[in-house]
């Protein structure tokens, strides 16, 4: 978007910040994005008592049996005594409950009783209710899996310093700091705990639309309309490789990604091109014919092996890093723009985000949607989000995100055109938690790390949440969540309403939870 100081003449440089669609002869000119258009393997198991005669050839001595589903098995038997009753056990018995004997062949009962002092494996055989009974108790009595916990992200602060729209928003990997780009044509940094900021980046010579953490989080990548790629040292603040930039792209950057050993910088512009480059060289490695639309964005798998693009043509393409080859093309029958997307954390998924409203888990191997999201708005803009895990309550969040919890509850989280933040769990595909008004005007962005989550939006704020157990929302420091303003231990101010269901509402901060520049 053009500066004071730019003439009228001059073509408006398209970001994330304006729509797609965009009529206005002083901008890029707008495309047509719309298209012509057996039973169970699992044996059920049984243990009966009968009688056997002494002289039964087909009777099998063994060992009676604790009723405690907790003991194994055995298949070794042994006699209680010549003159007494035996009882013969099901080599697939494990039930707790047991069940009544036949009658024998000379019409007498079957003796369950033994003659010694009764012993908790040799019972009298219970009656079909009792059976019943017990079968209620083991049930009531069995351990039930802890279900995770959803979702509860509540505001904690917003950090203000853009003059600007803000186009995205990074966490680094180590959880440590915030890191937005804005078309105010800088790159700002946060602490992530304390909000306060720490350098601005100045040197792009346009709106900056794309913004990038290496895995170390010593290096921040970051993209302009300018057409370059600027690298900068986080703990300096200044550019790093003498500050030269990554030129090579014709046209507008757009999009980047590290790799996860952080040696390739991926970068997607308006030119229609993805670039691989080699970050400690500082050159071009390989150039890919990628879309025949601009490039909206781009990820690396986890291992590296493979790179994903999108473009508002409406196609989603696999590449092989090494070979630069196109392994899959991923394209909906309805063909709409496709603006942002990313690998799934186990790597055997990518997600898109499609200008009709929806959120498309495709199975790249085979070409096919697993699932579909929807709840939000998005049908004019450039926007973003990332996979997240509910942090597990036994386990603090690791510093690795790559790799989530295990025990934790996955889930999506984007953002939306009215400005909400909406969370679907992955699985189910239920929306989870809405945080409705967290930005006024289009929400851009959203960034997930562990229990923190970042949004930022048209409306040049970022808004930096916080992740609240069970435990914590039924109350904070005595005061009941669904109360507004709720001071949490940390000394913040809560901005979000619960209300129940999972959805909420932002309510106003105090004047010591926003955070400016200094």
């Amino acid at each position: 978007m053009p500066g004071p100081g730019i003439e009228a003449t001059a073509p408006e440089p398209p970001s994330k910040r304006r729509k797609v669609h965009d009529d206005s002869t002083a901008s890029t000119p707008a495309r047509d994005y719309t298209t012509a258009s057996k039973p169970s393997d699992k044996t059920t198991l049984r243990v009966s008592i009968r009688e056997k005669t002494l002289d039964s050839p087909s009777m099998t001595p063994s060992r009676s049996r604790s009723r405690s589903r907790s003991r194994p098995r055995r298949r070794d038997t042994d006699d209680y005594s010549t003159d007494r009753s035996r009882h013969s056990i099901s080599p697939t018995s494990s039930t707790r409950s047991r069940i009544r004997s036949p009658r024998s062949s000379t019409g007498s009962r079957s003796s369950t009783r033994s003659r010694s002092p009764r012993s908790p494996s040799e019972t009298r055989s219970p009656s079909p209710n009792s059976q019943l009974r017990d079968d209620a108790l083991a049930a009531h009595d069995a351990p039930t899996p802890s279900q995770p916990a959803k979702p509860n992200y509540v505001a904690r602060m917003v950090l203000k310093g853009h003059t600007n729209g803000i186009s995205q928003v990074r966490i680094s990997p180590d959880g440590r700091w915030i890191a937005s780009s804005s078309a105010d044509g800088t790159v700002r940094i946060w602490d992530a705990v304390t909000g306060q900021h720490a350098e601005t980046l100045v040197g792009h010579m346009a709106g900056v639309s794309a913004v990038a953490w290496s895995p170390d989080s010593a290096t921040l990548a970051s993209g302009s309309d300018d057409k370059a790629i600027r690298l900068w040292d986080r703990v300096t603040g200044r550019p790093a490789r003498a500050g030269k930039p990554l030129l090579g792209h014709h046209s507008y950057v757009y999009c980047l990604a590290f790799s996860p050993k952080g040696n390739i910088l991926a970068s997607g512009s308006y030119d229609e091109a993805v670039f691989l480059w080699d970050v400690r060289a500082g050159r071009l490695m390989r150039s890919l014919p990628a879309h025949s639309d601009p490039v909206s964005g781009i990820d690396f798998c986890r291992d590296g092996t493979l790179v994903v693009s999108c473009s508002t043509d409406g196609l989603t393409r696999i590449w092989d890093t090494s070979t630069g080859q196109c392994l899959r093309t991923l394209v909906h029958e309805d063909n709409p723009p496709v603006t942002s997307v990313c690998f799934a954390p186990n790597g055997r998924y990518v997600l898109a985000f499609s200008m009709d409203s929806c959120l498309r888990l495709w199975d790249y191997v085979s070409g096919t949607v697993k699932k579909t999201y929807q709840g939000h708005q998005n049908s004019g803009f450039s926007i973003g989000g990332c996979f997240g895990t509910v942090p597990s309550s036994s386990s603090p969040p690791s510093d690795n995100d790559n790799t989530p919890d295990e025990s934790g509850r996955a889930f999506i989280a984007a953002p939306s055109e009215d400005g909400a933040v909406v969370l679907w769990d992955v699985k189910t595909k239920e929306v989870v938690q809405r945080i409705d008004g967290a930005h006024d005007g289009v929400c851009f962005w959203v960034d997930v790390h562990g229990d923190t989550m970042v949004s930022a939006g048209k409306d040049g704020r970022i808004v930096v949440y916080k992740h609240r157990g069970p435990d914590a929302v039924a109350k904070v420091n005595g005061v009941a969540a669904g109360t507004k303003d709720v001071v949490m231990e940390d000394g913040a101010n809560a901005n979000t309403t619960a209300n129940g269901d999972g959805s909420g509402s932002i309510s106003p901060l105090k004047d010591e939870d926003v955070k400016k520049e200094d």
